[in-house]
């Protein structure tokens, strides 16, 4: 019932949202129009070829000005590069009541991410604080912005969250439906975006090397083909479309120079948790128990508190697991991704959305550990995001989500955070103060190991003398 209460109440905050446009006269901005347009192709032409639908200016009732394609012809075929396999789940939706009914998908299956989420963090805290610590992140307005927002990553967050619950159930239970579930759920992933590739992996992984250690070795064989046949089937398809491996290969975005440029690129692993304008802790605080929750399972590694009580086992792996996620997308779109750090596509952590529900599972981890003061801040600064934000939407000072005035909710607060647009001084102390305060903690914490093991061999050596 906590599950079902959770959705009711996620659906019934972002429902809220549906009249917030995108930009001031436009309902949809970004990557929007291009997915409804793909969406309206398959309904009306059932194809991928755009030529038609931008000449008859197919957009014209949810786009008010002139679209224009950012893809390529390639094969006599007008295609743009964002992928056949969310245009075909949004499809169905789209016959029925065009855009608007797309968004109540988007915002049904992202509450369903963060019920799974719940799940997810059941595995690491109680109840009541898995589901409060998810519901809070839920709220956030991060979430409540990407719940309307037509993105492919609402529904990968679906599939990977419950990919990863299906790969740590198999450690409890290591059953075919499970290793069949999440097989499923990650072969259909790379389909709705390269992006979410490098998260899948990483729970791929998990699914095939856990199975294997159940001795599940033809279940795990049978994942793991089906897993590869789905990515060369991917690539197949692709090439013949877009003409490389991935639908980008159709897009005119201009990519760094390897390796200079995706060096140059590092500060923007910083720039999306701290920046000024897009970053996660500055309109999400509460993500920073995701970081404490890092250092929980450090310290539990470190202590070895899985000897003392097993289950502390299988807290460790979904920690890590989650950790590991979050990690590895995380690198996609701060290095890998095309385009500027602050884009104009989308509100800022949009382009997380896929692992928001992994980051409310470690932010219920740690909201436990921490004193109630602090993580009833936390969730105040939070939730106080969003409630101006959503007082906003009955303002007439509206500007929409992409355009949101940047500094809710911490008004003249907002200096502390730094500009990762403009290399002046605070960015670069910003960030030689973190390298700082991380490389003291890892030499504070190798030392105390360093005697821990010493005091133990000591123990053991006096008591064989004795």
């Amino acid at each position: 019932m906590r599950f079902v209460g959770l959705w009711i109440l996620l659906v019934a905050v972002y429902s809220a949202t549906l009249g917030i446009p995108a930009q001031p006269g436009f309902d949809y901005g970004g990557n929007e129009p291009h997915h409804l347009l793909a969406a309206e192709s398959l309904v009306s032409d059932r194809d991928f070829d755009l030529s038609d639908e931008y000449r008859e200016r197919a957009y014209a009732s949810w786009y008010p000005r002139e679209l224009k394609t950012d893809g390529r012809v390639v094969d006599r075929r007008l295609v743009e590069p964002h992928g056949v396999g969310f245009a075909l789940l949004i499809a169905p939706a789209y016959a029925l009541g065009g855009a608007r009914a797309v968004q109540w998908q988007m915002l049904a299956m992202l509450a369903l991410a963060f019920v799974l989420g719940a799940a997810l963090a059941r595995r690491l805290v109680p109840e009541p604080w898995a589901t409060v610590g998810v519901g809070l992140l839920g709220l956030s307005p991060p979430a409540v912005a990407a719940s309307t927002t037509i993105t492919p990553g609402v529904a990968a967050a679906v599939l990977l969250t419950g990919a990863a619950l299906c790969a740590l159930a198999i450690r409890e239970r290591p059953r075919r439906r499970y290793v069949a579930l999440g097989a499923v759920m990650l072969a259909a992933l790379p389909w709705l975006g390269w992006s979410f590739l490098a998260a899948g992996v990483v729970v791929a992984w998990a699914l095939v090397v856990w199975t294997l250690r159940e001795r599940r070795r033809f279940a795990a064989f049978v994942a793991g083909e089906a897993l590869a046949g789905s990515l060369v089937f991917y690539a197949t398809i692709n090439d013949r479309f877009y003409g490389g491996i991935t639908p980008r290969s159709a897009g005119t975005a201009v990519l760094p120079d390897p390796p200079i440029g995706y060096l140059e690129r590092i500060p923007r692993l910083a720039g999306l948790w701290l920046d000024r304008e897009i970053g996660l802790l500055r309109w999400a605080p509460l993500i920073a128990l995701a970081f404490f929750a890092a250092w929980l399972l450090y310290r539990s590694r470190r202590d070895q508190l899985a000897r003392v009580a097993p289950a502390r086992r299988e807290t460790e792996a979904a920690a890590a697991l989650l950790l590991a996620m979050v990690g590895a997308h995380l690198v996609v779109v701060a290095i890998l991704a095309a385009g500027p750090l602050r884009g104009t596509s989308s509100f800022p952590g949009v382009s997380m959305v896929v692992v928001l529900p992994a980051l409310a599972a470690l932010c219920a981890w740690g909201l436990r550990h921490v004193p109630r003061v602090l993580g009833g801040l936390l969730a105040l600064v939070t939730l106080a995001g969003t409630g101006w934000l959503l007082w906003l939407d009955r303002s007439e000072e509206l500007r929409g989500w992409i355009a949101v005035n940047t500094r809710t909710p911490w008004g003249p607060l907002d200096v502390v955070f730094p500009d990762f647009t403009h290399w002046g001084w605070w960015p670069v102390v910003c960030c030689a103060l973190i390298a700082v305060a991380v490389i003291v903690l890892l030499w504070r914490e190798r030392r105390a190991q360093g005697e821990w093991r010493r005091a133990a061999a000591a123990s053991r050596t006096s008591k064989a003398l004795h």
